[in-house]
């Protein structure tokens, strides 16, 4: 179908007439065909057609000639939790504290170990005695098992025990902590690089219709059939999308690199992600979202844990005032010779005696007069067990507050997609009319350039709307633990 061109209104110049000329008829059957009109005016001048738009050559990171690696969100997931160096601190913090645990579950128990021992002692040259009166003999030989047992209030109560517990479980919601910060931060990393290659390719196409805008607004102006000001408006907007589309290529480069930072161990680039932004989970219902938070809330669990700590240590410091029991049980044998029998060198008519045997040791220990310092830090703890009462009171005030603003994004993100890709598709057909109305001569080289721009717009605002939608669910997942 052939395509009349509007006339340029308040020119000079010459209009055209009523019979078109081989070159105004070919210039429209490439309209007409999607071919473009610059291509035509060079094979008329003889000279070649324009070069393909190309990227510009960036300085990427070294990596592997092998085909790249498909990555889905998930892969990127389980490669960040292996990379990162906050994660991995906080979790080797949990399993740190969970031997400490183990070590004070250990000292309520009895000790016990075993000991052999030889005396060797200068006699006195005259008895069969040493020197020293500890030692009955010259040669002395010890091999007994102890049992070590303290009986006091900390004992009984096992406050370092539960004490260890709950710096335990404050070891593991930090480190669950650290994860659910890292879903965000690879989500967020993810969907910049998918949103940053829609938007490329986007950029890609919009610079090709621009180019082509400016193609036959150049040719019709050397046919004489439309003002100059089209031809200006034309490659002003053609030089914006080209800036637009080397923009959006440094985009991409630069949020391949934050990813790989947090996926390779060697900043390699070598790898895709999927785009599956159209396949967004629904949001659930606050009601539900609400009864997971308040069961899986990580920083609830850890400022409740703090506040058992803190508690505990008021009961520590508290069973300092009380006397403590130390009972040392010895079963074996201290002898001159190293045998079950030997002979007494005090009494060495009475023949081979028995020489295994057993001692109780029992160390009772009461405080008396300490200087005020047992009360001081009886004082000191209650007063940290104060403030972290005051800080799980705000930690369930905050955790509330964070849980209705995420749930409030994720929704307002959610009706920002459906809004903003009707908008887009509105835009992609006001282009369309726009370009017809223009090549039917109805409509100006500024309403076509705004459609051009309208159409970027909208189109990149529902790809930031997604974006913006899976980055709130990953957020308000965070904070229900289902991530």
């Amino acid at each position: 179908m052939l395509l009349k061109l509007a006339f340029a209104r308040n020119t000079r110049e010459p209009q055209p007439t009523a019979s078109l000329s081989w070159s105004a008829t070919l210039l429209l059957l490439s309209l007409s065909c999607g071919v473009s009109a610059q291509t035509v005016a060079a094979v008329q001048a003889g000279e070649p057609p324009a070069q393909a738009l190309a990227p510009l050559q960036l300085a990427t990171a070294a990596g592997p000639s092998a085909p790249p690696v498909t990555v889905t969100l998930h892969d990127a997931l389980d490669r960040a939790r292996r990379l990162d160096a906050q994660t991995a601190s906080a979790a080797a913090d949990a399993r740190v504290a969970r031997d400490e645990r183990t070590v004070a579950r250990a000292g309520l128990l009895p000790n016990v170990s075993y000991t052999t021992q030889y005396l060797g002692t200068q006699g006195n040259g005259v008895t069969p005695n040493g020197r020293f009166v500890t030692n009955d003999g010259v040669h002395v030989y010890r091999s007994w098992g102890v049992v070590h047992q303290e009986l006091s209030a900390n004992t009984l109560l096992a406050t370092s025990a539960r004490r260890a517990a709950a710096a335990e479980a404050q070891a593991a919601a930090k480190a669950e902590i650290a994860q659910r910060g890292l879903v965000v931060t690879v989500t967020k990393n993810y969907y910049a690089l998918v949103i940053a290659q829609r938007k490329y390719a986007g950029a890609q196409e919009s610079a090709e219709e621009a180019r082509h805008f400016l193609d036959m607004t150049s040719a019709a102006e050397r046919l004489r059939q439309i003002a100059h000001s089209d031809v200006v408006k034309a490659d002003i907007q053609y030089q914006q999308q080209l800036q637009a589309f080397e923009e959006a290529n440094l985009a991409v480069e630069t949020a391949r690199l934050n990813l790989a930072v947090l996926l390779s161990p060697t900043l390699n680039e070598n790898f895709t992600v999927t785009d599956d932004l159209d396949a967004a989970a629904p949001l659930p219902p606050f009601a539900e979202v609400k009864a997971q938070a308040a069961q899986r809330n990580p920083d609830i669990r850890l400022a409740s844990e703090a506040l058992r700590q803190a508690d505990l240590d008021v009961t520590l410091s508290k069973t300092a005032f009380l006397p403590s029991l130390v009972v040392d049980a010895v079963y074996g044998i201290e002898a001159n010779s190293y045998a079950l029998r030997s002979v007494n060198k005090a009494f060495p008519e009475k023949g081979p005696l028995p020489n295994l045997g057993y001692f109780v040791t029992a160390n009772l220990s009461v405080p008396v007069w300490n200087w005020g310092s047992l009360r001081a830090k009886v004082h000191e703890s209650e007063v940290r067990r104060e403030q972290a009462g005051l800080e799980l009171t705000q930690a369930q005030r905050q955790a509330l507050s964070t849980l209705y603003s995420a749930y409030n994004e994720a929704e307002v993100a959610r009706a920002a997609t459906e809004r903003l890709g009707h908008t887009a598709d509105l835009a992609a057909e006001s282009l369309r009319l726009v370009n017809l109305r223009y090549h039917a001569g109805t409509s100006t080289a500024f309403e076509v350039v705004d459609a051009q721009n309208t159409e970027v717009q909208a189109r990149n605002a529902f790809y930031d709307a997604q974006a913006r939608y899976r980055v709130a669910m990953a957020t308000l997942n965070t904070l229900t633990g289902n991530y």
